[in-house]
């Protein structure tokens, strides 16, 4: 178990003052049970009106905007999470398990390949390889495209395993004392369903653990994106920030 703070600081500043921004920030780490958020905090500069709400793939949506002239913007996200381990299910489903029509149907959106998780034909080839010599449990494990959690999902999706897009923190350094604060990440893995959802990190060719923390799980990145919106005027600066500290 490892209870982590985070601050995601994302700072724009415009050439000339901008007339209006409206955004959507999804920033908040998920309540899960394995992952209790004890505190967290948006903090918008400047900022003309904001609101929150609760989106169809169940993440928290911090909307805002800025309504007078501006030339920069501040956002940032200020959290204390208690990651726990996770116990799955002792039975895995198989590949007839996942083959059945009511199943198909209950999980089609983590199984519906789209533009950006369309994979390759030499990584659909692999895929099917894959999926051909081993069980669910073994393919989703072989690590297809260990780069990009767009192209895992469309391997697996491919074959017919669910997959979904989770986006999130990892804190790197599990050396790091209590304490101390490390430049930490804002991250991307995967979850996959072989009887229950299953976390592994293609990246780093590992599976998700207590140093994991899950902001918004979807089909893909363009449904959680950290920070969306429209600026009537033109950025010129970006810079993003994440600090982790672990605490306990």
């Amino acid at each position: 178990m490892s209870t982590l703070r985070i601050e995601h600081r994302t700072s724009f500043k415009y050439a000339a003052p901008v007339v209006s921004s409206y955004n959507e920030a999804r920033l908040t780490p998920a309540w899960l049970p394995r992952q209790r958020v004890l505190e967290n905090k948006i903090e918008v500069s400047p900022v003309s009106w904001q609101t929150s709400y609760r989106d169809y793939w169940e993440s928290d949506v911090t909307v805002f905007e800025i309504t007078q002239p501006h030339s920069s913007l501040t956002v940032t996200s200020s959290s204390l999470v208690e990651v726990l381990p996770h116990a799955h299910r002792e039975e895995r489903a198989d590949w007839d398990a996942l083959n059945v029509p009511r199943f198909q149907d209950l999980l089609c959106e983590y199984l519906a390949l789209t533009p950006v998780t369309r994979p390759t034909d030499e990584l659909l080839s692999f895929a099917h390889e894959a999926a051909g010599s081993a069980s669910p449990d073994a393919a989703a494990r072989s690590g297809v495209c260990q780069d990009f959690a767009h192209l895992a999902i469309g391997a697996m999706r491919a074959v017919g395993i669910p997959a979904r897009y989770v986006s999130g923190y990892l804190h790197p350094n599990r050396e790091a004392a209590l304490g101390e604060t490390v430049s930490g990440e804002s991250h991307a893995w995967v979850e996959w369903w072989g009887g229950d959802w299953f976390g592994y990190d293609p990246t780093n060719a590992s599976e998700v653990g207590d140093h994991h923390v899950i902001v918004a799980r979807a089909r893909e990145y363009r449904d959680v994106r950290p920070l969306s919106g429209v600026v009537a005027g033109t950025t010129t600066d970006l810079d993003v920030t994440v600090n982790v500290t672990t605490v306990a």
